[in-house]
């Protein structure tokens, strides 16, 4: 496997529709205020965060349970800044729909402003032709509240291409998360 460039990742982007919508260039600065980088960067993608969030709660004091989960966990929000509650996380999701080639795995790696602050970024990989918009889970590890913004980066996206097909897709198996949009919760 390879890590991929800058140049492949602008081809496949172009030839294969690869990320939608596509930033070809490193933006720091949006209508003239500085922003979390977002776009093509040396070797990855910095992906951003759309204006559509699941703040957890635990006012109905639920259990969170992957095999069987109540979505009363979560409060809808849509905005620009999202506040992360102490010691909590939100789901996200990502502005950029992806269309991931079959000889091609992707690792995500949250960005190091938003570590610094103490908040963390989980995705799993991108599987061979694995499509949709990513679900991006933002944990607050801080006693305070934490500021999500929308439309900037907030993780990176990096390409490995192997030498050959694997055998089975995540489209050959039906994976349950094919095709996602929106944020999307646990499904078994």
């Amino acid at each position: 496997m390879t890590i991929k460039s800058d140049g492949w990742i602008r081809r496949m982007a172009a030839e294969h529709r690869m990320i939608e919508p596509f930033e070809p260039e490193q933006v720091k600065e949006l209508a003239g205020r500085r922003v979390v980088s977002y776009g093509t960067s040396s070797y990855g993608y910095d992906i951003r965060c759309s204006t559509e969030f699941k703040i957890f709660t635990n006012i109905n004091s639920t259990i969170v349970d992957p095999k069987a989960f109540d979505e009363r966990n979560f409060v809808d929000y849509r905005g620009d800044v999202c506040i992360v509650p102490p010691n909590s996380f939100a789901l996200a999701r990502t502005v950029e729909y992806f269309r991931i080639p079959r000889n091609v795995l992707t690792i995500c790696l949250g960005k190091s402003t938003y570590a610094r602050c103490g908040i963390i970024v989980n995705v799993t990989p991108l599987e061979p032709e694995w499509e949709g918009h990513v679900t991006l889970e933002f944990s607050n590890t801080t006693p305070l509240p934490a500021r999500i913004y929308a439309n900037e980066g907030v993780a990176q996206v990096v390409f490995l291409e192997s030498d050959e097909l694997c055998q089975t897709s995540y489209r050959d198996r039906g994976g349950k998360y094919q095709g996602q949009k929106g944020v999307t919760l646990p499904r078994i």
